[in-house]
C-alpha cells in the first residue's frame, strides 16, 4: 500500500492557473457586493445628513465625497496595474496579464469621474471648470494613459505579447503618479495640500472626514468587486478564444 505524500499545491500557485483562480475567487463576489452596497449607503447617509454645509461653498462641498475617492483611485488603480506588470514581466504570471488588462477600463472610468467631479466642483469654488495647474493636467495625463493601454489591449491579437508590450508602457507611464501626487508641493496650484495623511493627523473634523473616509472604503470595494468581475469575463473571453483557434486549428488539418 502507497501513501501519496505530494505535497498540495499552496493557494498562490492555485491562483496562478486561471481556471483555479476563477474557482477559487467566484464565491467572493456576492459578499463584496453586499459589503459594497452597505458602505455606500452609509456613507451617503453621512454625506448628506450627518456632514455640515460649508461657510463658503455651501452644499457644493459634497461633491468631495464622489471626486476625492475616485481621484484616489484612479491612482491607486494606477499602482495596481504597474505591480501587475512587474508580475507579468518578471514572473510571467498569466493572472497577472489578466488583472492589467481588466483594470484599465476600470482606472480610466474612475479617473474620468474625479476630472468631471473636479470641474464641477471647480467652477463655484475657483470660478473656473478648468485650469491648467499641475495636478488637473497630470491626471489628464493619466486619463490619456489608461486609454492608451486601453487601445493597446484591443490593437493585439496575440494577447501574450500584448502583454509584454502593455507592461513595459504601465511601467514607464507611472512616472505620472508621484507628480500627480507631488504637484501640489512642486509647483503654483489651486489644490490645497493633503487634509486626510499628514504628519500632524488629520485637518478636517470628524463630520467630515467620517464621511470622506466611509466613501473612499466604498469606492475602494466596488472597484475589487468589479475587478474581481472583469478578470473572471477575461479569463472566460480568452478560454473561448482558445477553443476557437484549436477548432479552427482541427478543421484545417481534417
Amino acid at each position: 500500500m502507497t501513501t501519496d505524500t505530494a505535497p498540495k499545491p499552496s493557494f498562490w500557485y492555485r491562483l496562478a492557473h486561471p481556471g483555479q483562480f476563477v474557482a477559487l475567487t467566484r464565491p467572493w463576489l456576492w459578499p463584496l457586493t453586499l459589503i459594497t452596497v452597505a458602505l455606500f449607503a452609509v456613507g451617503l447617509w453621512f454625506a448628506f445628513f450627518n456632514s455640515p454645509e460649508d461657510y463658503q461653498m455651501g452644499d457644493t462641498v459634497r461633491i468631495m465625497y464622489i471626486h476625492v475617492p475616485t481621484a484616489w483611485l484612479s491612482q491607486f488603480v494606477y499602482g495596481l496595474m504597474a505591480v501587475s506588470a512587474i508580475g507579468s514581466l518578471v514572473w510571467r504570471h498569466p493572472i497577472a496579464d489578466v488583472s492589467m488588462k481588466a483594470a484599465a477600463p476600470l482606472g480610466a472610468t474612475f479617473t474620468a469621474l474625479a476630472l468631471f467631479t473636479g470641474s464641477l466642483w471647480g467652477r463655484p469654488t475657483w470660478g473656473t471648470f478648468w485650469e491648467w495647474d499641475g495636478r488637473m493636467t497630470s491626471t489628464l495625463v493619466l486619463l490619456l494613459i489608461y486609454l492608451g493601454i486601453v487601445a493597446l489591449w484591443r490593437a493585439f491579437d496575440d494577447q501574450l505579447r500584448a502583454a509584454r508590450v502593455i507592461a513595459v508602457f504601465t511601467l514607464v507611464g507611472a512616472i505620472n503618479i508621484p507628480i500627480i501626487k507631488f504637484s501640489v508641493d512642486w509647483w503654483s496650484t489651486l489644490h490645497q495640500p493633503s487634509s486626510v495623511f499628514t504628519m500632524s493627523g488629520p485637518h478636517m473634523p470628524p463630520s467630515i472626514l467620517t464621511p470622506l473616509l466611509v466613501m473612499a472604503i466604498a469606492f475602494t470595494m466596488l472597484f475589487l468587486t468589479l475587478h474581481l468581475k472583469a478578470m473572471h469575463t477575461e479569463v472566460a473571453r480568452r478560454r473561448l478564444m482558445a477553443l476557437q483557434r484549436q477548432a479552427a486549428q482541427t478543421g484545417k488539418t481534417a
